[in-house]
């Protein structure tokens, strides 16, 4: 249903029961746009390598049509991995819209203020003690990133959480935390040590069918849980005074988002390892190309999806036969971005 909101057109769209999530029609176009970018690249990443196939031959054997072999090549090898970037890069670019709307800051990303460092030396832990089973690291993650999570946030209180504080304490634990996987990877057995270095770059190598449903279904509860609280995150983005006095409980509500936020970042580092820039770039991105102010949900999750996908195609194919991690092509289009961010103020105070 469309509508008028405040002199802006919006849209509405209605799910089960009294649940219904209320965004402009600039943000939908904007959304739509950018998951058709996602879906084009995701196609090109089906049909390219060695066996190439082209793009109608990729929906075709997605369609269950063409020869055994051009299934098997897609279906089977290729499309787990574009799936699991899809759902990672989702998960990421909302954990980082949570963290920056909740800190009121654009620097207020999982990867900044340690809670994926948390989350990789939960798996390191894991992986040294219990096994490399997908669910034992999966749990692993979660376990260090909620952790880690909870020192900064103890560290951070002082009458409250004010965001600049806890991205403090947080680089503060990040480094402390990544000299402690350093060391976890110095002393283990060699085999074991080659793994978690190159798990630690963030990559999408090795995935397999087995991931991915447990990948979903953990991102599409997280997502729900998200948009059940979205409105209580909007208020509290506006600042804890206004947030309180609308009869929002800003520090259970706090932690709600801290554990949901985290989970995402857990899920996302347990299935590919901790990749960075992209949970900090979405959704700044995604509010540029919307043009909003506040809470950017949607369009943060469907801009990660494309960015990882895109990343991880790259990697793939920028020196192949050789396949970069894409956590390696991650960090270096993260140093490009941060180059066009200096670069901006200085174009617009040039004569």
């Amino acid at each position: 249903m469309n509508g008028v909101d405040f002199g802006h057109r919006v849209v509405v769209a209605r799910g089960p029961g009294p649940l219904s999530v209320r965004f402009g029609a600039r943000t939908a176009l904007v959304c739509a746009g950018l998951g058709l970018a996602a879906l084009a690249v995701a196609v090109l990443g089906l049909g390219t390598g060695e066996f190439e196939v082209p793009p109608g031959e990729v929906i075709g054997a997605l369609a269950g049509q063409g020869s055994g072999a051009t299934r098997l090549v897609v279906v089977e090898w290729r499309l787990p991995r574009v799936l699991l970037a899809l759902l990672v890069g989702a998960a990421l670019g909302l954990s980082g819209a949570v963290f920056q709307s909740l800190l009121r800051n654009p620097l207020g990303s999982p990867d900044v203020i340690g809670f994926n460092t948390g989350a990789y030396t939960g798996v390191l832990v894991t992986m040294l003690l219990v096994g490399r089973d997908y669910h034992q690291t999966a749990a692993g993650a979660l376990a260090g990133g909620l952790l880690a999570a909870a020192v900064v946030y103890l560290l951070a209180y002082r009458h409250g959480v004010h965001g600049f504080r806890l991205i403090v304490v947080g680089i503060a634990i990040s480094a402390i935390l990544a000299s402690v996987n350093q060391w976890f990877v110095i002393k283990v057995q060699l085999q074991l040590a080659v793994a978690a270095a190159i798990w630690g770059q963030g990559s999408l190598n090795t995935v397999t069918w087995e991931q991915v449903p447990a990948v979903a279904v953990a991102v599409a509860l997280l997502t729900a849980g998200l948009l059940a609280l979205w409105p209580r995150l909007s208020l509290l983005a506006m600042g804890e005074e206004s947030a309180a006095a609308l009869g929002v409980r800003t520090e259970r509500t706090r932690l709600l988002y801290l554990v949901i936020g985290v989970a995402l970042t857990a899920v996302a580092t347990a299935a590919a390892g901790p990749i960075s820039f992209v949970a900090l770039a979405a959704p700044q991105l995604a509010r540029l190309l919307t043009r909003t102010a506040g809470v950017a949900l949607a369009p943060s999750a469907v801009m990660g999806a494309l960015l990882l996908t895109t990343s991880d195609w790259l990697g793939q194919r920028l020196f192949a036969p050789t396949q970069l991690p894409v956590g390696v092509v991650t960090v270096s289009l993260g140093g490009l971005y941060f180059a066009w961010l200096l670069a901006r103020p200085m174009r617009k105070a040039a004569p």
